[in-house]
């Protein structure tokens, strides 16, 4: 038997998104192959292979949670000053097969 889903997804900014579905609210930091996950759940960490489809979730603590929230706002006040600049720096690492 088959069911409807719903989920719309809305960006803040580059990487920070708010999350909307049937089943509640949630929000994410970070882009493809390191996103944080915060909401009815609770906080967790997903990281993938770009590209595969293949990816890890897991729970994460909430020291580690906390130091990664400064870390996102530390990037968010860079990115208000220079938005090109922090651009450049998040996907320097990214390849580009393509």
């Amino acid at each position: 038997m088959g069911y409807f889903r719903f989920r719309k997804t809305f960006t803040i900014l580059p990487g920070v998104r708010i999350n909307l579905s049937k089943t509640g609210v949630s929000g994410s930091l970070g882009g493809r192959g390191a996103t944080l996950n915060v909401g009815k759940r609770g906080e967790q960490v997903t990281l993938g292979i770009p590209g595969t489809g293949l990816s890890y979730r897991t729970p994460v603590g909430m020291t580690l949670f906390l130091i990664l929230i400064g870390v996102v706002a530390l990037i968010g006040i860079a990115y208000v000053i220079s938005p090109t600049t922090v651009r450049a720096l998040l996907h320097w690492w990214q390849p580009h097969w393509f």
